[in-house]
């Protein structure tokens, strides 16, 4: 796409189409570009959340937050630990809800200095943390036996993103989830970003957007439905997401 931008005239052009440069319209063009642009810059990897670094878009989190305030998930399950910042941040939310609730951590691989820090957070009591491949068996029936049968369980995917590896998350872990809740197949923002120098032209087709799609269709009993905004005094209606396509709710 060819975008022009004219601060004078406040125009924006994009192949050939005349925008208002203060249009809803120009702000979604504008934003496309910013999320390609931005990950390619390793925003993402800019922000803390209580002292761990979290590796999410600002956005994304407000808006998971959101949910999670509506909500009130008993166990938030996450695949991907990383630095742990997304596990401390769904624990401070249970805490200041007064949830006590647990958020159980799963990663191929753990580093010990992540462990470390993430077992001596003053949140660490909320945090479970289970090292193993994601869809083996043995993990799935550990996580299964810290969900209580009453328990609301929210689950966010985010380790391997390869399609293959998404949709066997999403098959070995929609048992646990809980009618009205979520599924979250992160990062479909590598359709977007195929193409960027950081980008492999295989993720055009390959993202976990693609997965969940995938997924909903065999899977009637979830439907893809990002989740209604709680506030908006604007005319805007799409978030600005490294998740697009991502939210899977189970609707029985």
């Amino acid at each position: 796409m060819r975008i022009v931008i004219d601060t004078t005239e406040k125009t924006l052009s994009a192949d050939g189409q005349l925008l208002d440069l203060y249009s809803k319209k120009a702000f979604e063009v504008i934003s496309d570009l910013w999320l390609k642009t931005s990950w390619n810059q390793k925003y993402s990897y800019t922000f803390t959340w209580l002292g761990r670094p979290i590796i999410q878009h600002p956005e994304d989190l407000v808006r998971l937050q959101e949910v999670i305030c509506t909500l009130r998930p008993d166990v938030i399950i996450e695949t991907g630990v990383a630095h742990g910042g997304s596990l401390i941040f769904y624990a401070s939310l249970l805490k200041v809800m007064g949830i006590e609730g647990r958020v159980v951590g799963i990663d191929i691989e753990i580093r010990p200095q992540n462990r470390k820090a993430i077992e001596s957070h003053e949140l660490s009591n909320y945090v479970f943390l289970l090292e193993g491949n994601s869809v083996a068996p043995e993990v799935v029936a550990r996580v299964r036996e810290l969900v209580r049968p009453d328990d609301t369980v929210l689950v966010i995917l985010d380790s391997n993103h390869t399609k293959a590896h998404v949709l066997k998350e999403l098959e070995a872990y929609a048992p646990l989830v809980s009618p009205s809740s979520y599924m979250v197949a992160t990062d479909g923002i590598m359709g977007l970003v195929h193409d960027t120098p950081r980008g492999k032209p295989e993720w055009n087709s390959d993202n976990p957007t693609q997965a969940a799609h995938d997924f909903a269709a065999r899977h009637p009993e979830f439907v893809l439905e990002e989740p209604k905004w709680r506030f908006n005094e604007s005319e805007l209606d799409r978030s600005i997401t490294a998740w697009p396509g991502a939210w899977l709710k189970r609707v029985r």
